[in-house]
């Protein structure tokens, strides 16, 4: 067999190489499947677990705090003591009420103002939980008081509305007033000096009562 004949029976096959960018197309897109094979299982478990949650759990309360502003009136000869009572029966009312009326409400706030001969202050504040209004229901308890409303309401003092003032005249500085002239008694002895008495003129017959007679 010739050296030429050795060669014949032998196919040679050429190899294929891949360039560096075609190797890291086919990474990406192999990592692109895993993510989204991951995306999907993820997915499928996480929805199906929140809907549990959600029906199991319950909801958050969402708690606020209920505010209330009130304005009494004084009654005709009603002392400051009489007044607070009344203010302090409304707040209770007006607290009680709104604990009643909403089952979020944690808190209440209750300003209770006062008028009186035309002036608003407030007297006191009423501020409390739900959880101290249960306990101990009492407005005296957790009400707050504004000292300066005795003062601002004209308590103790008389109310000078609408008053006119009286003007009052003053003599300017170094002016004397005239004084009238006095008189003086007479001194003591003296005499009065006496009018001369005049007598009727007697008639001729010496009778003051005759007639004249015509001559």
């Amino acid at each position: 067999m010739t050296r030429g004949g050795i060669y014949k029976g032998f196919t040679i096959i050429p190899l294929a190489v891949e360039s560096p960018l075609q190797t890291f197309i086919k990474l990406m897109l192999l990592i692109n499947n895993q993510i989204r094979i991951a995306a999907g299982i993820l997915l499928f478990t996480t929805v199906p677990t929140w809907f549990t949650v959600e029906a199991i759990a319950p909801q958050v309360v969402q708690a606020y705090t209920a505010r209330a502003d009130l304005k009494i009136d004084r009654l005709p000869e009603e002392n400051y003591e009489t007044l607070i009572i009344r203010a302090l029966s409304a707040a209770r009312a007006a607290a009680q009420r709104s604990f009643d009326g909403d089952i979020l409400v944690t808190d209440v706030s209750v300003m209770v103002s006062v008028q009186n001969y035309g002036a608003i202050a407030p007297v006191l504040e009423l501020a409390v939980t739900r959880s101290q209004w249960r306990t101990i229901p009492d407005p005296q308890r957790w009400a707050r008081y504004f000292l300066s409303a005795r003062s601002l309401l004209f308590f103790g003092q008389t109310a000078t509305t609408n008053a006119v003032p009286t003007p009052t005249i003053t003599a300017p500085s170094g002016a004397t007033q005239p004084s009238l002239p006095n008189s003086k008694p007479a001194p003591s002895g003296a005499t009065q000096p006496s009018l001369p008495n005049f007598e009727p003129p007697k008639s001729p017959t010496g009778n003051p009562n005759a007639k004249r007679q015509p001559i």
